[in-house]
């Protein structure tokens, strides 16, 4: 059982690992094990809560795939069993990321201070182009 929050957990059975040769330099140990774990979750058959289905579902994101399926990759590490923590990690972190709550924008008014400034400023600007003209001679 994968804990995603108190109320939302992910049965074993929903998530597919499979264990493939990582990529990279190495040795001789990287040609002979299949250290990097592939992790396959499909959304729709997943007994997650509706609305996380539906914000995943319509989340653009690299991970998951335009059928649905969330694809996580990982070989960071050298041992299979790291890699497969790794892998899960990402998925919890990656279903936690897409369904937080929004924060609601409060609409916020220019402060009396900062609309003088802004006055003053434009003022001084003003005041600075129209030294820029043709420079008149006084009459005698």
């Amino acid at each position: 059982m994968i804990e995603i929050s108190r109320r939302v957990i992910i049965p074993d059975d929903e998530i597919t690992l499979s264990a493939i040769r990582a990529q990279g330099a190495g040795g001789q140990h990287v040609n002979k094990a299949s250290t990097a774990v592939h992790l396959r979750f499909d959304i729709g058959a997943s007994s997650l809560p509706e609305e996380y289905k539906a914000r995943m579902m319509a989340a653009s994101h690299h991970l998951i795939t335009s059928e649905g399926i969330v694809v996580i990759k990982a070989q960071e590490y050298r041992s299979q069993e790291m890699n497969r923590e790794a892998a899960i990690a990402r998925l919890v972190a990656l279903i936690q990321e897409l369904n937080a709550p929004r924060k609601t924008r409060r609409p916020t008014r220019p402060t009396r201070a900062s609309k003088q400034r802004r006055l003053a400023a434009k003022s001084q600007k003003s005041t600075t182009k129209s030294l820029r003209g043709r420079v008149r001679r006084m009459p005698e």
